[in-house]
């Protein structure tokens, strides 16, 4: 059994302005390609398949046409809903999709019986159980009670979380019971962790109001498949949990990154994962640098690229040129005639306060809404006791609007 874990497509979005269907388009043919060469039999999607709740029409049409071009190969598709996915066009198509060999999993709140699918083998064997969780609202575990302190809330969500886990690796446990030679058992699940790595491009999401689930609250699964963070790793945990990443690279600190998929193998209950790196199909940039290094640096990225290509740039210019104000005109006719897009010019500013290092000014949509409640939070007097009320009752508002979504 040959599985590839893959998560945060993100089909739809736009990255400071540009549309990424090429790249969703070339990732998607690519991904074709290694189902057929790799002789894979199932393709776990751990959420994020659109990035916005209204996906753009090209993007569902990606969406449709991956799981026309995918059906020759006999390939099992499952496809997990995450925070950034939309019941309403996840499900539309849901019914149909199933005779295409294609599971879709929107809400925890489904049976269970729903959320344990087998994977079968190209041979239509038996070869693997799936507990298929996607992202997890607290309406869907729990009922709202009145009353309770945010702490207690806390710990009911996550023991809920934690019973539905169990819950369902028991019903796996169960269907093995009844089969000659048991099965390997897979979990899902869109969430953070904690000790996990994130990169600028990922939202904080919270389950309520829990932050991050903890790698000891899992059940001893074979492996479990997580989306949700863009980065590519593997925790350190006594049981073999891995975040895939995106395939592509959402954010400019992300550029650097190796993107990849997991390659999972079972041989009855012996397993086997590698990495299947992904091709970059937009090279992008984040350069540090004064003005007048500008040439020298950009150089060295631009020997990166092969022919047709056009680098997607972002310049952070040290604080000796920031305060120029031809900055933009100086920068651009250093960039003209080459095969450059300047996507963001960022002015690295010091900040003399109480002794701080210099920082970066960042525009609004770099910020996350945490990251702006914290900034005008700090514009008041507050006592310690009074921050912390006010970040309970901020964290209660953003979990019922992102519940909402």
């Amino acid at each position: 059994m040959r599985i590839l874990h893959t998560s945060d497509w993100h089909l739809g979005q736009h990255f400071i302005g540009r549309s990424r269907a090429n790249e969703h388009r070339a990732f998607l043919s690519w991904l074709i390609a290694q189902v057929n060469s790799q002789h894979i039999d199932a393709i776990i999607v751990a959420g994020d398949i659109f990035d916005t709740a209204t996906p753009p029409s090209y993007a569902r049409e990606l969406y449709n046409q991956f799981i026309v071009d995918l059906q020759p190969s006999g390939c099992q598709l499952i496809l997990l809903a995450g925070n950034h996915d939309a019941a309403a066009v996840l499900n539309e198509s849901k019914n149909l999709l199933h005779y295409l060999n294609t599971q879709v999993i929107v809400s925890s709140s489904e049976t269970i019986s729903e959320q344990l699918i087998v994977l079968h083998n190209r041979q239509q064997q038996p070869a693997a159980l799936l507990c298929a969780v996607p992202f997890i609202r607290a309406r869907d575990l729990l009922q709202s009670q009145s009353g309770q302190s945010a702490r207690d809330k806390q710990q009911n969500l996550q023991q809920a979380i934690t019973q539905h886990y169990q819950q369902l690796y028991a019903a796996a446990e169960q269907y093995n019971a009844g089969q000659a030679l048991p099965l390997p058992i897979i979990m899902t699940g869109h969430l953070t962790t904690v000790g996990v790595s994130t990169s600028e491009s990922v939202r904080d999401i919270y389950i309520g109001t829990l932050d991050a689930f903890p790698t000891n609250a899992f059940p001893p699964a074979d492996y479990i498949a997580l989306g949700h963070i863009h980065q590519s790793q593997q925790l350190k945990a006594s049981t073999d949990i891995r975040y895939s990443g995106s395939p592509i690279a959402l954010s400019f600190d992300e550029a650097s990154q190796q993107k990849q998929l997991w390659l999972v193998e079972f041989t009855g209950l012996t397993k086997t994962v590698n990495s299947l790196p992904v091709p970059c199909f937009q090279p992008l940039r984040s350069i540090q640098t004064s003005l007048s290094d500008i040439p020298a640096k950009l150089a060295l990225a631009l020997r990166q690229l092969t022919d047709g290509d056009t680098l997607w740039l972002e310049l952070v210019i040290s604080e000796t040129d920031a305060y120029l104000n031809d900055l933009q005109q100086r920068v651009e006719q250093l960039l003209h005639g080459l095969p450059v897009d300047l996507l963001r010019l960022r002015r690295k500013r010091s900040a003399s306060n109480s002794g701080m290092a210099a920082t970066t000014q960042q525009s609004l949509d770099e910020l996350s809404p945490e990251q702006v409640w914290q900034s005008r939070l700090a514009l008041e007097n507050l006592s310690d006791e009074q921050q912390q009320q006010l970040n309970k009752l901020h964290q209660q508002v953003l979990a019922k609007v992102r519940d909402a979504l």
